[in-house]
């Protein structure tokens, strides 16, 4: 008996595991005392988990919707529609940073120097400035800054009333602050990853092409692109994540997304615990269904190379 146990505690597997059970012990301890004493604080408020307030009469009225709202209807149609809000600002953000960190990521590696330089500075400078200090400068700096009227450009527009688009679309400046702040800060990691991946592919797939005679952007867009996927769709997934989640810095610009729905949900009713836990819920819902469809079209693209 005595041989086997010096056996087992010599062998690295048992540490292995040993440590494995610990490490589960120690994560069940913890969530069982932060459950205990969740209890207790509740208990000692004379609260009970629940979500029937969700039923409840919201009250407040929301500034800016996609979809019919009234103060009078419920709690959860109240936060339906702030995301409904957040979906269309991460929808939106996705399409714009990707664009822009495409140009940017080709302008980085372009045989023009000023061209590269101005995509360079782009890149460094914004990608190393926080966030929060950028949306608070598109939103004061930028839109309530400028005149009422402002000018305009091909039907093109910013001034205190938001943003103005080819065709007559009109955008809020809460919107708009937060859209372009999201895009352009995303879109400076973006240029990088794609960078990263188009020098990934080896040089002599461009001179193979060169010598076929395809021109310089026929090489990139039928050539090297598609071989730099490989590389590129697993960071670029990082990056969509990040966006989504950094969605929720609406409530500095007075955006109503989920999270400032959700605060103002909280703020009435009190129920910090169960709006927390629909916040969290509803953004890993969110975030796995991104990371779900990037990897659903890196597997696609693997199939195809």
């Amino acid at each position: 008996m005595v041989n086997f146990l010096r056996g087992l505690v010599s062998q690295r597997r048992f540490w292995q595991w040993t440590g494995q059970a610990l490490g589960v012990a120690g994560v069940g301890l913890l969530i069982y005392f932060l459950g205990q004493n969740l209890a207790f604080n509740l208990d000692q408020l004379g609260l009970q988990p629940s979500f029937s307030f969700l039923q409840y009469q919201a009250g407040f009225a929301i500034g800016e919707t996609v979809i019919p709202y009234r103060p009078t209807q419920s709690y959860w149609w109240a936060l339906f529609v702030g995301f409904v809000n957040s979906l269309r600002v991460i929808g939106a953000g996705l399409v714009l940073a990707t664009l822009l960190g495409l140009v940017a990521g080709i302008a980085r590696l372009s045989s023009n120097w000023l061209l590269r330089q101005i995509a360079l500075v782009y890149v460094e400078l914004l990608r190393n400035m926080p966030l929060l200090l950028q949306l608070l400068f598109w939103y004061f700096g930028v839109f309530l800054s400028s005149t009422a009227a402002g000018q305009s450009f091909l039907g093109f527009a910013l001034n205190q009333q938001g943003m103005t688009l080819p065709g007559g679309i009109h955008l809020s400046p809460e919107f708009s602050a937060l859209w372009l702040g999201l895009s352009v800060y995303t879109g400076t990691f973006i240029a990088e990853i794609i960078r990263g991946g188009i020098q990934s592919v080896p040089k002599g797939q461009s001179e193979a092409a060169q010598s076929l005679g395809l021109t310089p952007t026929q090489t990139l867009w039928l050539v090297i692109l598609p071989q730099a996927l490989r590389s590129i769709v697993p960071p670029l997934g990082n990056q969509y994540l990040n966006l989504a989640k950094n969605s929720s810095l609406a409530i500095a610009v007075g955006y109503p997304d989920l999270y400032a729905v959700a605060s103002t949900t909280y703020n009435q009713t009190g129920r910090a615990l169960e709006v927390m836990l629909l916040l969290m819920v509803t953004y890993l819902s969110l975030s796995l269904i991104i990371s779900l469809a990037m990897n659903l079209y890196n597997r696609s693209q693997l199939k195809h190379q």
